[in-house]
């Protein structure tokens, strides 16, 4: 009896010290990032047996939201802090890191059946403020123009309005998705739809259309390749942050992001690796 006793202690010793050195912490944001951080923590995971990484969406603005009221240790974003998070953060005396971890393309989708094949940022900008409503304005069918976007909350929502509509307002019939993967669904369903997604959502069931920064010169395909020799337009880069307080936990799942390994799933996931 006195030896099974000897045996529990020493389980339970082993379990409690394997416990203290386990790394466990959330990281939770951008919905473009997702897939990506899904692949890389997986392997990270498969790697590091002590790793135990959870990982959600819901966009870039709840992702930032989580870190300044300490939900999250990791923040995916698809844009850079505003200056009133930046304040916060300072005002209530906690240091950040920020890192790139790779680099995005935003894909223009339409429905397969569409006629159109290349829009230019002008047109995109008269689509998403409302003053083109009809896709025979722009060389398809005499068919109504559905726009769908993400939601306010969403670092895409807000990049694509600075740099494609030059800061103007959506119109108030864009039809705005939680998600990601919801607008690639409405998208595939919607004869007259138009969306825009993270190069990494991008499949068959819908399509990408070329997109024009040069008044309609030069029309360039979203793609990796494009992505990275910055012929295509509208790229952007993909964002990790943590509070400095947390670095010791969540920094060697960042070296194994930024690592040859972990840029390889940055590329085979459909993104632009930063090295």
């Amino acid at each position: 009896m006195l030896k099974m006793n000897k045996i529990a202690i020493l389980v339970l010793f082993f379990l409690v010290i394997n416990q203290a050195f386990a790394q466990k912490f959330k990281i939770k944001g951008s919905d473009t990032e997702l897939p990506l951080t899904q692949n890389v923590a997986e392997e990270y995971m498969k790697r590091n047996k002590n790793a135990n990484l959870m990982v959600t969406g819901g966009g870039t603005g709840v992702g930032l939201s989580a870190l300044l009221n300490g939900t999250t240790d990791v923040a995916q974003a698809s844009r850079s802090l505003r200056m009133d998070e930046k304040l916060k953060l300072k005002n209530e005396g906690k240091a950040y890191e920020e890192v790139i971890i790779a680099y995005d393309a935003i894909a223009i989708i339409v429905h397969p059946s569409n006629k159109v094949s290349q829009l230019s940022r002008e047109q995109l900008e008269a689509i998403y403020t409302g003053k083109i409503t009809n896709w025979k304005d722009v060389g398809g069918e005499n068919l109504k123009i559905v726009a769908y976007s993400r939601e306010t909350s969403s670092g895409t929502y807000e990049f694509f309005k600075e740099h494609v509509l030059s800061k103007k307002n959506y119109t108030p019939t864009t039809l705005l998705m939680p998600a990601t993967g919801a607008i690639v669904q409405s998208v595939s369903q919607t004869k007259g739809a138009i969306g825009y997604i993270g190069l990494g959502y991008l499949e068959k069931t819908v399509k990408a259309v070329k997109v024009s920064y040069d008044n309609g010169v030069t029309y360039v395909a979203p793609s990796v390749a494009a992505a990275k020799n910055n012929t295509y337009p509208i790229s952007r880069p993909l964002y990790y942050y943590y509070l400095t307080s947390v670095e010791t936990t969540v920094s060697p799942f960042i070296k194994f992001v930024l690592s040859s390994a972990g840029q390889q799933i940055v590329l085979k996931t459909g993104y632009v690796p930063v090295k």
